[in-house]
């Protein structure tokens, strides 16, 4: 059944590859099945929002990923379309150089100018802003395969969890880096504004100079909904077992209600485990 599965999953992959040009593809960070995508924009962000604990994720010159664990506060334009994560990480934290504007090298500038990009001297187009990887994680839980009508099933583990691609934009003067963090502050602890305020211009200067600030601008997002979707016979079973559960597991069962994954109709019927 798992070679099955593979299969058919590489043949779907192989279709997208065949089917849409190289420059239309997007980024594919996590194995996402179809039933657990979710390509509502809002639960990404209500995601985002709830468990803002994220993952900063960039690649260095030699391949290997450096990782930057945060809080990341998502701002939404009045648009209503971009989305930005604003952060903050120490001074001295060596991902601060893997987020850094450089120059374009002479292939993407030959790659940008086949774009319609104007070249600039000595063959550079000028300068390119970072990349890197969000990710989120929400609720995530156990699900023992006894919720199934049948014996023949296994154990699973369902999760909620959003990634987006970013473009960085550090912000590294005094003035800007005040800015956002009276951003922040009036977010998780409004009461302490003032309370910065009256530090002085001098501790405030001192403080600030310890840190680098950023925005991140998503340019794609991903967001999975792992709530086994594809197994409707156990969904009462599923939903009274996160009812009985801790903290994780009944706001995984808050999330198949929002979803719809909880029939009324099955909520008169036997659901208790055996």
């Amino acid at each position: 059944m798992a070679d099955s599965n593979l299969h058919r999953a590489s043949i779907e992959f192989i279709e997208l590859v065949e089917l849409r040009p190289l420059s239309q593809l997007r980024p594919i960070t996590m194995y996402m099945p179809p039933q657990f995508n979710s390509p509502n924009r809002a639960h990404a962000c209500e995601l985002m929002q709830s468990h803002p604990f994220a993952s900063l994720i960039s690649v260095g010159p030699d391949g290997s990923p450096f990782i930057t664990h945060l809080p990341l506060q998502l701002e939404i334009d009045p648009n209503g379309q971009d989305l930005r994560l604003l952060g903050h990480l120490a001074r001295a934290n060596p991902h601060r150089a893997l987020l850094q504007t450089r120059p374009v090298n002479d292939a993407a500038s030959k790659a940008l100018n086949e774009q319609g990009h104007e070249a600039g001297e000595g063959g550079v187009t000028g300068e390119t802003k970072a990349k890197a990887l969000v990710t989120f994680m929400g609720p995530q839980a156990y699900m023992t395969p006894r919720v199934y009508p049948d014996l023949v099933r296994v154990p699973t583990w369902n999760y909620l969890a959003v990634h987006c691609q970013v473009d960085v934009t550090l912000i590294e003067d005094a003035d800007g880096k005040d800015r956002l963090l009276k951003k922040l502050i009036g977010v998780h602890d409004p009461a302490y504004v003032q309370q910065w305020i009256d530090l002085g211009h001098d501790y405030q200067r001192k403080m600030l100079a310890g840190i680098v600030a950023f925005e991140l601008k998503v340019t794609d997002l991903q967001c999975k909904l792992k709530l086994n979707q594809h197994r409707p016979e156990a969904h009462a079973k599923m939903r009274a077992a996160y009812a009985a559960g801790g903290e994780n597991e009944q706001a995984l069962g808050q999330w198949m209600d929002k979803l719809g994954l909880n029939p009324r109709e099955n909520l008169g019927q036997s659901s208790g485990l055996t």
